[in-house]
């Protein structure tokens, strides 16, 4: 594959949008009164070899989002931001540009308001209500799908209790979920959905030990046979600050709700030791999504990127389940100099299903990310999907360059 902009591009990119050491010392300061003005700038190569299509697919695009933040006393704060993404050309599928000949990139030109929200926060109890980023443990069953130049909002109340130093009680409701495919996607149903969910999320910690128990009450109310009700515990541990073990273990099972007209009952399971070491963590891994043949367990308001390979091969479960068997390695290249700006991260995937175990496929993912200066970094990815029983061949590049800044008027 070709890669259509050079390191220098970027950097030229960047420079006229007014970068400096003056701006980038700026956007490190914070104020805890006032109005602040907020960015984040994301100009991004991707690539995309899909042996199911014979011209390569790959995206040069450039992402502002652009907020205003105010306390007004009292507590109360009000947050309004909006987000645009540009595009260089049209070689590759964005979901909204029609060009279904080229693999799918989902990162589509156009500006919508990304965020509109009030909010007030007391000493033990907090409520936000508008359009707002919400996440919720690793953003595997709610996130905000960050990867993507349109991020994943939702319209939505989310109310926050602290009872006790190790407790956190949290409920959200949802009535709409504004996705990653934007304003002007040619599906109607990949722009938004109306949504009537209710999260019921309870968090106890003691030391390096965390307990998570949840309910997730999810109807769709544009996609009927999206609506599940789903039930978890979560129990992690984190590494001591020298190093050692640590530990995510989760289980959880999923109903048809509401106004689904399916029936069944899945099984979600997660086991991922981990060891640190020097700096450098390793990770084994093993999640289990339950499928029958006909229905299969599903994460529709996840940050799907962060699971299950990089290359998006399994954003929705197939019907007979998925077992994605990992194992990854990752930190820095080195504890001085420059070298402690460099991280890396690497994994393997096998992927299988739960229904007669068959081998979907496997993958191999990497990145290499570099800190140019405070507020602005660099990375490389790539993931390499071989497909067995599963969707086609496929492999992913991406060069990134991102700036995220802050600034009181």
């Amino acid at each position: 594959m070709k890669c259509a902009l050079s390191f220098q591009t970027y950097f030229a990119a960047f420079a006229l949008l007014g970068l400096s050491d003056v701006a980038l010392a700026q956007s490190s300061e914070s104020s805890d009164t006032g109005v602040q003005l907020e960015w984040n700038a994301r100009l991004r190569h991707e690539q995309v070899d899909n042996a199911a299509y014979s011209p390569h697919a790959y995206a040069d695009t450039l992402r502002l989002r652009l907020g205003i933040r105010s306390q007004i006393g009292y507590g109360w704060s009000y947050f309004i931001e909006g987000a645009g993404t540009v595009s260089a050309g049209n070689h590759y599928n964005s979901g909204a540009n029609g060009q279904t000949q080229y693999p799918s990139i989902t990162d589509p030109k156009g500006a919508e308001l990304n965020q509109a929200w009030l909010a007030w926060q007391g000493d033990t109890a907090s409520a936000k209500v508008g359009r707002q980023e919400m996440t919720l443990d690793n953003q595997r069953w709610i996130g905000t799908a960050p990867w993507r130049q349109f991020e994943q909002t939702f319209d939505a109340v989310a109310l926050q209790w602290k009872p006790a130093a190790n407790w956190i009680l949290s409920y959200d409701w949802i009535n709409r979920v504004n996705r990653v495919a934007g304003p002007d996607a040619i599906n109607p149903l990949a722009r938004q959905r109306d949504l009537n969910t209710h999260l019921l999320h309870a968090a106890w910690g003691h030391g390096r030990q965390q307990v998570v128990g949840y309910a997730y009450l999810h109807k769709d109310k544009d996609v009927a046979t999206a609506s599940t009700a789903t039930y978890g515990v979560r129990w992690t541990g984190k590494p001591a600050a020298d190093g050692g073990f640590g530990w995510s273990v989760e289980g959880a099972r999923q109903y048809d709700y509401a106004n689904n007209p399916l029936g069944f009952a899945h099984n979600y399971w997660l086991v991922e030791p981990s060891w640190t070491q020097w700096g450098i963590t390793g990770k084994l891994g093993w999640e289990f999504l339950g499928g029958n043949n006909r229905t299969a367990l599903q994460t529709p308001l996840a940050s799907l990127h962060a699971f299950n390979g990089w290359n998006d091969q399994f954003t929705v479960t197939p019907v007979a389940g998925l077992q994605d068997y990992y194992a990854t390695l990752n930190g820095p290249l080195g504890t001085t100099g420059v070298a402690r700006r460099f991280a890396w991260t690497v994994t393997y995937h096998e992927f299988r299903s739960d229904r007669g175990n068959a081998r979907y496929g496997s993958e191999w993912d990497a990145s290499l990310s570099y800190v140019l200066m405070p507020g602005l970094n660099a990375l490389l990815k790539a993931a390499d999907y071989r497909a067995d029983q599963w969707g086609r061949d496929d492999t992913k590049l991406w060069l990134q360059l991102e700036w995220t800044g802050k600034q009181p008027l």
